[in-house]
């Protein structure tokens, strides 16, 4: 990402700028065909609410993920109207396992890691989805699943150190919110700008695709090397 071209730039004064470019993590967007009743069956399927908004935590549980922060989230928001889902493998898995053990939570559950196929029917059926970072992050860091929220239509929600430009990217293409990691209470007021503005909601869908087919495919990273390759 951009933030990571300066962040090379700013610690390697040795290397000439113009030798670095941005060339993002870019995927081929498949077409999304999966109707609303799709859904309420994939969402029966893993004993999921069929009307809450689901936010969906999806790949790696470990410690670069600030899983604290992720767990802190669920139980300051149980007494609202939505669910959490948290779907992966990882270092933290356990960690995570015990605490929903201990706190029973009626508004989210875990889950392992599923097959590719499984795990994309899955987020799918769900409304937002999650990125946590952890807050003591000095080196940015974009994480991959941004593109398989976006290539769902999922307005994003980002909790990440401040030095990451995920936030950013998502908040200027209108398709989701960035909240700095720890910050509980601006945390629970992104949320709940999400399951009450159903219009802002709709439209941060649609920005979603959006930004994925502008930034993020094979097509954009072919041609970027082309360029190159050419001059």
């Amino acid at each position: 990402s951009a933030a990571n071209r300066s962040y090379i730039i700013r610690n390697h004064e040795y290397i000439l700028s113009d030798k670095i470019e941005v060339n993002p993590n870019s995927i081929e967007p498949i077409p999304i065909e999966q109707s609303i009743e799709d859904k309420l069956k994939i969402r029966e399927k893993y004993s999921l609410p069929l009307y809450k908004k689901i936010f969906v935590y999806g790949g790696n549980l470990g410690l670069p993920q600030g899983i604290d922060f992720l767990l802190q989230t669920i139980e300051n928001s149980a007494d609202m109207e939505v669910f959490f889902l948290l779907v992966g493998a990882g270092r933290e898995y356990k960690k995570i396992e015990q605490w929903f053990r201990q706190h029973k939570p009626k508004t989210a559950r875990l889950l392992a890691s599923l097959p590719k196929n499984e795990y994309d029917l899955l987020v799918g059926s769900c409304d937002v989805g999650m990125i946590f970072l952890n807050p003591d992050f000095t080196i940015p860091n974009f994480p991959s699943r941004l593109l398989s929220y976006l290539e769902f239509s999922m307005p994003v929600l980002a909790a990440t150190d401040k030095n990451t430009d995920v936030g950013e990217v998502i908040e200027k293409a209108g398709c989701g919110i960035w909240v700095q990691s720890g910050d509980i209470k601006k945390m629970i007021q992104a949320i709940k700008r999400m399951i009450t503005n159903e219009e802002e909601f709709l439209f941060m869908k649609k920005k979603a695709r959006v930004l994925l087919e502008k930034e993020y495919t094979v097509d954009t990273s072919y041609r970027l090397i082309e360029a190159k390759v050419k001059t």
